[in-house]
């Protein structure tokens, strides 16, 4: 560095300027040398941070799980009590944060990784089992995951559901958008399955509902409990979760997938295809229940049924209790029926595997007409969703209990295990024109085709 040099300043005197000069110039000198060393020492930190940084990032390509450090992930209660008085409304009180993606047609879920979540994977907290606000969830690139998590490979499945899963209706509905997905994806299985109900972890289902998802994936249902994890988080390769039950799925679709489940379960227990007997037989199943909503004279009605049942040629009577019956035994049962009479219970949900224009006769105690809301048309929904003739409900209007109560919801569990009276004249008619109507279908061309048809295809995702 060149000295500083000084420009006399005017009006001063001489002496004061030799000597400020001569002050100067005595210090130029040190000052040059301390600078330009101060320079290379900026200069080789600098270059010493640059290469640090380098280095670092190098290392951080090299093993990704080193950044897990960097990122702060924020784990969320799987129920969110915010949502409590709207549960399943919109992104429902399970992961509530997050949105739901769509899919023309189908069930909405949720997927991970995918766009919609920034690519990120699903990683879950706690295994509660009766507090679903104990639960929790959170995003994480995969490159970050929490520290210690468990990491599970594969498909999961992941449920939640507002009911449960050892009600057959219940659980059907639960199951329906994974089984829709398994046969639009390349029939792909999953690993496992997690179960939640209000957030809450289930690690079981009723063995009908297993069956019946075992029969679909044609392998055993492997339900997750969670155990090795201690308590601690778990994150997930892939996930597909449904939190809606069938939700926004269209009735195509559902038809799709209540055809497939009917064909595999009659592959499964080793079945034909249904309406073998001949043309015009008409097959009646009485199917009947004990205690709540059960015939409070189950033998006037089974007489009624076998005498209307005897006058048309062809038709043949069982009467069933399914409380002993296997999966398969139901399965069956149904593939042998045209007609199925019974009152209002899970058990009617095993119309699925009647053929295609099957009809069903349902039966209510008093004061579900009233007070049961659209709980009373689930098994409309599902002869709809499986291709049967819903002929209607009779309502038992008869009865000397009256509610005590002024509130619908405690009336509505006043009457809703009642049993189930008769009216002979109305059983007797309505019954004679069902039987009428499936003879005649049955004598057509359009049920010979159905059932050529139903010889001819094979299931989806048939191995």
């Amino acid at each position: 560095m060149e000295p500083f040099q000084i420009t006399p300043i005017p009006d001063t005197p001489k002496g004061k300027h030799k000597e400020i000069k001569h002050k100067i110039f005595s210090f130029s000198p040190s000052f040059s040398s301390h600078s330009s060393s101060s320079k290379l020492s900026i200069y080789f930190f600098i270059t010493s941070v640059s290469l640090l940084i380098t280095l670092f990032q190098i290392q951080l390509l090299k093993n990704p799980l080193s950044r897990s450090h960097l990122l702060s992930i924020t784990f969320l209660p799987l129920k969110d009590l915010n949502f409590a008085s709207t549960p399943m409304d919109g992104n429902t009180w399970f992961m509530s944060s997050l949105n739901d993606t769509f899919e023309h047609g189908e069930a909405e879920h949720l997927l991970f990784p995918s766009p919609s979540s920034h690519h990120n994977l699903l990683c879950l907290s706690g295994r509660d089992r009766s507090n679903g606000t104990k639960n929790s969830y959170a995003l994480a690139p995969r490159h970050s995951l929490p520290k210690g998590a468990m990491f599970f490979k594969g498909l999961t499945f992941i449920s939640d559901s507002y009911y449960d899963y050892e009600n057959l209706w219940h659980g059907l509905a639960a199951m329906v958008p994974f089984m829709a997905w398994h046969s639009t994806k390349g029939c792909e299985k999953p690993e496992r399955w997690l179960l939640y109900h209000w957030g809450e972890l289930r690690v079981g289902m009723s063995p009908w509902l297993k069956m019946l998802v075992e029969a679909v994936m044609g392998e055993k249902v492997m339900i997750e409990e969670l155990e090795e994890t201690g308590g601690g988080s778990f994150c997930f390769e892939r996930a597909v979760v449904f939190r809606h039950n069938e939700g926004e799925m269209g009735m195509e679709r559902k038809n799709m997938v209540y055809d497939m489940m009917r064909c595999k379960a009659r592959a499964f227990c080793g079945l034909g295809s249904g309406g073998a007997e001949g043309d015009g037989m008409v097959r009646v199943t009485l199917l009947m229940r004990k205690g709540a909503r059960s015939f409070k004279d189950e033998g006037t009605v089974v007489k009624i049924f076998d005498r209307e049942c005897g006058k048309v040629e062809g038709c043949k009577l069982k009467v069933i209790r399914p409380n002993n019956l296997t999966f398969c035994d139901q399965v069956k049962l149904m593939t042998e029926t045209d007609i199925l009479a019974s009152p209002h219970g899970a058990q009617l949900t095993n119309m699925l595997f009647m053929d295609k224009n099957s009809e069903v006769m349902e039966f209510f105690p008093k004061g579900w007409k009233e007070f049961a809301g659209v709980g009373q048309y689930v098994f409309r929904w599902i002869a709809k969703a499986s291709g049967m003739k819903h002929q209607g409900p009779w309502h038992d209007s008869n009865g000397d209990d009256q509610c005590p109560y002024n509130d619908n919801s405690k009336c509505f569990g006043f009457y809703k295990n009642g049993r189930i009276g008769h009216d002979e004249a109305y059983f007797t008619d309505w019954t004679a024109k069902v039987l009428r109507e499936m003879r005649e279908y049955k004598l057509t061309e359009e049920y010979r085709y159905a059932q050529q048809e139903l010889r001819e295809r094979k299931c989806l995702c048939a191995s």
